[in-house]
């Protein structure tokens, strides 16, 4: 038995967030907000982080930099709780962090410096030790500039030979990117993008014909979040199927599609079908809308589950009609 729940690997990243921000002032002057955090985030460390909260036991696989931001970063992940052994610094260039003025509708444009995801690799002697898990998930490929194409397939095509189950997610996605996830595709067992990064690279908008092109070319389950549509659910087994999204106010759009990954992972883990999973994952992501950062207000699996099962649906225009 592998001796964590999941495995996190890849793009980490420190956020600095503040909100509402509705301008950059002009000169040297100063305007008010009501709000600044600092935040675990990116593909593998929001997935990671938001997994450990709901109680998964999950192993952090990512490098930091050896500045004050990673020295923050490393606490934070222990103090979430997850398993950081694997978790390597390198003083060559700054932790990766991004500065976001979050909009008063939720949207985040981004000032980010690429750090040290653009060093992340894993080593051969630590490639076992990462897949020491019964999920094994990859986020950031795009970003992770040593890490991205053969070293990606290598570490996923092994996780397949010792049986793991297999995630994966990407970060500002562009058609170039699809050199660098094709080769991966027959080694995800569950696909986890935005329609927007999906769609950048299948050269189409619709869902279910983007679930369709990933599926042909060897993904099992193809799960496409479409923001306050909900999302669209394409599993190995069975007809495709669209799930509404919660009827939250969104205070931050940040970590949304990551932690939606996380409670895929997690209603994997409880045994649950796509169905169900994908609606607790539903929940886990408008529990982060509703707070800032890529926690936002994700406390627990029991709180969540609560607000799986209290939250009002957001209703479609042709429902409303």
């Amino acid at each position: 038995m592998p001796q964590f729940d999941v495995s996190s690997i890849g793009f980490y990243v420190l956020d600095i967030l503040g909100r509402p921000v509705s301008r950059i002032p002009e000169g040297g002057r100063a305007d008010f907000i009501e709000e600044i955090r600092m935040t675990v985030a990116g593909t593998a460390g929001a997935t990671g982080m938001d997994c450990a909260i709901l109680g998964m036991k999950t192993r952090a696989v990512t490098t930091l930099g050896t500045d004050d931001m990673g020295d923050w970063f490393l606490a934070k992940l222990g103090k979430y709780g997850l398993e950081t052994s694997l978790v390597r610094r390198d003083g060559r260039v700054q932790t990766s962090s991004t500065i976001l003025p979050v909009r008063p509708n939720g949207e985040r444009p981004a000032l980010h410096v690429p750090g040290t995801a653009t060093l992340f690799e894993v080593a051969d002697a630590d490639l076992d030790a990462a897949l020491d898990a019964t999920i094994v998930h990859v986020g950031g490929t795009g970003l992770l500039k040593r890490f991205d194409g053969e070293p990606t397939v290598k570490l996923l095509k092994r996780a397949k030979e010792l049986g793991r189950i297999t995630t994966f997610d990407l970060i500002q996605a562009t058609p170039e990117t699809w050199k660098l996830v094709e080769p991966c595709l027959p080694y995800i067992d569950y696909f986890v993008p935005s329609i927007d990064e999906a769609g950048e690279m299948a050269h189409d908008r619709d869902p279910a014909r983007v679930a369709a092109f990933f599926k042909a070319r060897g993904v099992k389950n193809c799960i496409i979040t479409l923001g306050a549509d909900g999302v669209h659910v394409s599993p190995q087994h069975g007809e495709d199927f669209h799930l509404p999204a919660f009827d939250v106010e969104v205070f931050d759009t940040t970590g949304c599609g990551d932690s939606f990954t996380a409670g895929i992972i997690v209603g994997i883990i409880k045994g649950w079908d796509l169905r169900q999973s994908a609606r607790f994952a539903t929940a886990v992501a408008a529990k982060v809308a509703m707070g800032l950062g890529s926690d936002g207000k994700l406390v627990s699996f029991d709180d969540t589950v609560s607000a799986m099962n209290s939250l009002p649906v957001k209703t479609s225009k042709a429902q409303a009609a």
